[in-house]
């Protein structure tokens, strides 16, 4: 007899548009480009950066044995037909990692004089993946869109 299939939560709705996208009166290379300064100003590490997208990452350690780790990654689509205006998707995803002690232990034959083992023991400790999640919060994303506004306002970023 078969197990009934558990349904899971499906976690989209597809509901908002507004969360994750704003337009900037700008061409998507000077959005991006204002996106890979609002990151740097926050201490950001870019990973990529091109005329249509930018991807930085930073890392945290709220306490000794956890990591978290974010990857915001921004693209830059035209949404007019002379590129004064684009558009700006950004997803932020969280990496959190945990401390993880394993014992090892070994043995250690020594022919000369016969089978004699010797028990030898050790922790190792590394940090291992134990959760990964794209950050829904609007006020997140809002401050971020925000910033990098004013970077187009404030800078002056190379046309086109």
């Amino acid at each position: 007899m078969s197990e009934p299939m558990k349904r899971v939560r499906t976690q989209e709705d597809f509901s908002s548009t507004a969360t994750y996208s704003r337009l900037f009166d700008a061409s998507p290379t000077q959005t991006c480009e204002a996106a890979r300064r609002a990151l740097l100003s926050q201490g950001y590490m870019i990973n990529t950066a091109k005329a249509d997208l930018v991807e930085g990452q930073k890392s945290f350690q709220p306490d000794a044995e956890v990591h978290l780790q974010m990857i915001i990654r921004v693209v830059c689509v035209p949404e007019s037909a002379d590129h004064s205006v684009s558009m700006g998707f950004v997803t932020a995803l969280q990496d959190r990692y945990a401390l993880k002690k394993s014992a090892n232990s070994a043995s250690l034959g020594v022919g000369a004089l016969g089978s004699v083992s010797l028990p030898m023991a050790a922790t190792n400790e590394s940090m291992v993946k134990v959760g990964s999640e794209t950050i829904s919060s609007d006020i997140f994303y809002e401050n971020f869109f925000d910033l990098v506004k004013r970077f187009l306002q404030s800078e002056a970023l190379p046309t086109e």
